[in-house]
């Protein structure tokens, strides 16, 4: 029987996304697997943010952020924006312009326009529970998942197997 709580949270199975967000022509963008739809009427979208990202002091200001879908050849970006040593994470990328201003990625499978509507906590992180303002299907891929990314975060040292 496995007791490697990291390998074993593979497998819920999750895509890979990058969250830019918005305030005050300030922008930042981060890696994300912790997405979910859990509404339908109305729309709503959630994530986990780590509370002590500069993402998110930028999503509690400005209130909106988009979630772009990495599509699985999106490696390279998806270790990119989830780095924290970078001044500038959203150069040398295109972005597209949505109506609430948070950017999408040019290149990704789609994305989802957002509004904040209200947050949680969640132990380490907090759960950001987002209005949908407009969705958008970019290019037809293959999603990538968090097991395709192995343990590029280094999140297998953050498991207790207690």
């Amino acid at each position: 029987m496995a007791t490697d709580r990291a390998a074993v949270f593979k497998y819920i199975t999750q895509g890979v996304y990058v969250i830019s967000v918005t305030h005050a022509g300030e922008q930042n963008a981060f890696t994300a697997a912790w997405v979910m739809q859990v509404s339908f009427a109305p729309p709503l979208i959630c994530f986990s943010i780590n509370s002590n990202h500069h993402s998110y002091t930028l999503l509690r200001q400005g209130g909106v952020c988009c979630i772009s879908v990495l599509n699985n050849t999106q490696y390279e970006e998806a270790e990119h924006f989830g780095r924290s040593d970078s001044n500038d994470k959203m150069a040398n990328y295109s972005w597209l312009n949505t109506e609430s201003k948070a950017p999408a990625l040019a290149d990704s499978i789609a994305y989802f326009d957002c509004r904040v509507s209200h947050y949680s906590d969640a132990g380490d992180h907090k759960l950001v529970v987002c209005e949908l303002v407009d969705a958008v299907l970019l290019h037809d891929a293959p999603a990538m998942t968090y097991a395709d990314t192995e343990n590029m975060d280094g999140s297998s040292k953050l498991y207790s197997d207690k």
